[in-house]
């Protein structure tokens, strides 16, 4: 009889393991994304020397050292860091616990007394004791109760023979990811804020000085007529033209400064401090190490490297096991529970062992038969949620794609933008020389010195706009190809 038990227990164990191999659910497979060979707009020559411009550091993509001490700053304090941070640690210990969810859990049955009152007709034991019910509206009849005390340990097992549990882990491991990934986005546009921010500080520095030597040249023009005036040879229409063109031009400076007060309190808040003057350096052929062999690399490289991309395919990954994890709830469930502990109708036998010693197993097999639909309903749309996060996917790639092929076009345009510009400045202050010595020498007037003067100030404006747009334009593709948070 023993040995029958014994067989019987091998052929369930046998059972249980064959069951856990017949895993549920479609595994995860990366969708098809179409992703063209190369970037639209991309010259850049390759060679052996070259390194893809997104994996560059963020460190040895940045020369500045205030910007460097600003981008460390902002990565220590910025509040959206220091959050997604708590979201790691939020997502890291429910995967952990997630590890445990394949071990039985206990629980302590520390002390239960339990009391049933039965009739006389009911034979309860030798722990029965009899009494009478006395009250005017009691019936002449007697009862007795029953005591129990019990105290032990309980389980239950949930034995993962389809993969839920397997499942729930893709899901929170993908969620883990996530949330990483969730970090690095972030940190990715804020050394892309931190910088472009810091780089308009410095257009706004050049600008300001470009006002006021504009200031001290209308003041010198001003000058100069007001002499003619007194000499008779102009009308005070001249002087008045020439005024409001300087306060124009000095009208420009409080504006400016105005406008370093707001970037420098917002950039003291992207790092995470209250606001006050930002430190910076005004050259700007040392903002950025351009010395660096770079290439764009292909188009599958920010599939691997930018983290929304990333984030898009961990949430696919999660809806894929979450459809699992919902078609898995349709079939039966098998689990074991348990008890070990004392039992004793009679308190002073409540801890007598071996006497008041319990125990048992039993085994379960359930499983749903009709739940008005929401079973399949809850599969179905999971399975459309899955559908759906694919669909993000490829969205994420191609508008990702269609980033960087604009940054570059936005980068080459602005080179040519640059030079252009800056003819436009030698020209403009070969215009101001040339109307001053003429409206010296009486062959041009007042009106044509202002309009040069003018033109001189919008074009030199123009310039410091065109230069910071152009720094910006090479941290918009650095930020694109995915580089900022290695």
């Amino acid at each position: 009889m023993k040995h029958l038990r014994f067989v019987h227990l091998l052929y369930c164990i046998a059972l249980i393991f064959a069951a856990s191999a017949c895993k549920v659910g479609k595994p995860y497979q990366p969708p098809e994304l179409g992703l063209p060979k190369e970037f639209r707009g991309d010259t850049i020559t390759y060679s052996a020397d070259t390194i893809i411009f997104g994996h560059i550091s963020w460190r040895d993509f940045f020369k500045d050292p205030q910007l460097l001490s600003l981008i460390d700053s902002g990565l220590a304090n910025n509040y959206d860091m220091r959050t997604a941070l708590k979201n790691i640690e939020i997502a890291n210990r429910n995967l952990r616990q997630n590890r445990l969810e394949y071990l039985p859990s206990f629980d302590a049955n520390i002390a239960t007394v339990n009391r049933q009152y039965r009739s006389k007709d009911f034979y309860a034991g030798p722990s029965s004791k009899w009494y009478a019910q006395d009250g005017p509206e009691a019936p002449d009849k007697l009862f007795n109760y029953q005591s129990q005390f019990a105290s032990g340990v309980e389980f239950s097992w949930e034995l993962d023979i389809w993969g839920r549990i397997a499942n729930q882990k893709d899901q929170l491991k993908a969620e883990f990811l996530d949330s990483y990934e969730a970090k690095n986005a972030i940190q990715t546009v804020l050394v892309a804020d931190i910088a472009k921010g810091y780089f308009n500080l410095i257009m706004l520095d050049a600008q300001i000085e470009v006002a006021k030597r504009n200031l001290t040249l209308n003041d010198s023009t001003l000058r100069m007529i007001q002499l003619q005036f007194e000499a008779g040879e102009i009308t005070a229409l001249a002087i008045q033209q020439t005024e409001s063109q300087r306060l124009l031009a000095a009208s420009l400076i409080p504006e400016i400064e105005k406008e370093i007060a707001i970037q420098e309190n917002s950039l003291r808040v992207l790092i995470g401090q209250m606001p006050e003057a930002v430190g910076r350096n005004n050259k700007i052929d040392s903002l950025m190490n351009t010395e660096i062999g770079i290439t764009l690399g292909a188009p599958l490289e920010i599939v691997r490297n930018r983290p929304d991309i990333k984030r898009a395919e961990y949430a696919l990954i999660s809806a894929n096991a979450q459809m699992n994890v919902q078609q898995i709830m349709r079939y039966p469930q098998l689990s074991l529970n348990g008890v070990f502990g004392v039992n004793s109708m009679l308190p002073k036998n409540w801890f007598n062992i071996p006497g008041a010693l319990l125990g048992g197993i039993v085994g379960n097999l359930t499983g749903p038969v009709f739940r008005n639909g929401r079973l399949k309903n809850q599969y179905e749309v999971a399975r459309l949620e899955r559908d759906k996060a694919e669909l993000e996917l490829q969205r994420s790639v191609m508008e990702a794609v269609s980033e960087v092929s604009n940054a570059v076009v936005t980068v080459e345009k602005q080179v040519e933008q640059l030079k252009l510009g800056r003819k436009r400045v030698e020209n403009s202050q070969l215009a101001v020389r040339n109307a001053s010595l003429l409206f010296k020498g009486g062959y041009a007037t007042y009106l044509e010195v202002i309009t040069a003067q003018s033109n001189a100030l919008d074009s030199e404006l123009s310039l410091v706009d065109i230069g910071a747009r152009q720094l910006q334009a090479y941290v918009d593709l650095y930020r694109s190809l995915g580089g900022g948070w290695q």
